[in-house]
């Protein structure tokens, strides 16, 4: 077995099927044999923009939501075995930095990312084995392993925002992330309101746990419509998943005063966002943002997906083998209503 089927991206809306080498393993690292992959809005931004600037340069090896069984070990490690059934997140921190040593190991200067889980094989440097893999149980499907990834910075986004079981929280926009907020809140025992823009939103973030759903094309305006979901006091939380500058105003204005906000969609570079500093400032609101994940945070995702506190059966809305990724990706591109694909590169 020398060589593969894999993905690999070329630059903007160029990837290719082709047959590369099967990586080599080398101390502390292991092989995973890829089970199932699953399309994400990171892959799809970084499809359309040719790279990621943190992530990859091209060309380069594809993907990073997977999960699969271990086929080969390197030297010197002890805890894994040939066989093994596991989870591989596409990131670990060093744990000695600045930042890793302030309890911010997403901001990790040193943040070791993989990528390539679009093919048959994929290594797993060694921090990432050591660090932010996981085994996962023979009753665990691995497409619903392979979600603890995306699951894990919703996870962090909404931990960082200190909620308590009871209080309302407002999320802006019903794509993947959006729902999976959707129903992390659900098992935080949270009061859920969905501002979505398209009819097939309003069914989706119904179905994973929105109490009330706001629909953007709607009369009054939205912000009025969530103050008046909540005795007109705006809610406890707001998380905007949308990544618009517009989300990011409404996130601000549609929480109550003492109320937190979760800049969580990233708007493009150079973006500029006007916000009500008198709102802010009388009424108390905090703001802030988060990026990526932790392992902690990996881990308790893992734990929701387990016990099916989050349904993973759900996210997956379709299958497709490795050879019509690009077909995939750009059926995405047309917004066609799917969530999540799983790539089967078998």
């Amino acid at each position: 077995m020398s060589t593969m089927t894999a993905a690999v991206l070329y630059g903007k809306e160029d990837v290719r099927i082709e047959s590369v080498p099967v990586p080599q393993v080398g101390p502390g690292e292991v092989l995973v044999r890829v089970e199932a992959a699953l399309t994400c809005g990171t892959d799809l931004k970084v499809f359309r923009r040719g790279y990621h600037a943190k992530m990859l340069v091209p060309p380069a090896l594809f993907g990073h939501e997977l999960a699969g069984v271990i086929i080969a070990i390197g030297d010197g490690v002890s805890k894994w075995k040939v066989g093994d059934r596991v989870v591989s997140l596409n990131s670990a921190p060093c744990g000695v930095c600045f930042f890793c040593d302030r309890g911010q190991e997403n901001l990790c200067e040193d943040l070791l990312f993989n990528n390539g889980a679009y093919a048959e094989f994929i290594r797993i440097p060694a921090r990432i084995v050591e660090k932010n893999m996981l085994l996962v149980p023979e009753d665990m499907s691995f497409t619903a392993a392979a979600l603890t990834e995306p699951l894990a910075c919703v996870v962090r986004g909404l931990d960082e925002m200190q909620p308590e079981p009871g209080e309302s929280i407002v999320i802006i926009g019903a794509g993947p992330i959006g729902l999976m907020f959707l129903q992390v809140a659900r098992a935080y025992g949270l009061r859920a309101i969905a501002v979505v823009k398209r009819d097939e939103q309003v069914v989706a973030a119904k179905h994973f746990g929105a109490e009330h759903v706001v629909q953007t094309t709607d009369k009054p305006e939205p912000i009025e419509a969530v103050k008046r979901l909540t005795n007109g006091r705006g809610a406890d939380l707001s998380v905007e998943c949308v990544a618009q500058p517009l989300g990011w105003q409404w996130a601000v204005e549609m929480v109550r005063k003492g109320g937190r906000v979760n800049f969580f969609g990233g708007c493009a570079a150079g973006t500029k966002v006007e916000l009500d500093t008198n709102r802010i400032h009388y009424s108390e609101i905090s703001m802030k943002a988060t990026f990526h994940h932790t392992p902690a945070a990996g881990r308790k995702a893992f734990e929701l997906l387990r016990t099916g506190a989050v349904h993973s059966h759900d996210f997956i809305t379709g299958q497709a083998n490795l050879s019509d990724l690009e077909t995939v990706l750009r059926r995405m591109m047309n917004r066609n209503g799917e969530i999540k694909t799983a790539i089967l590169p078998r």
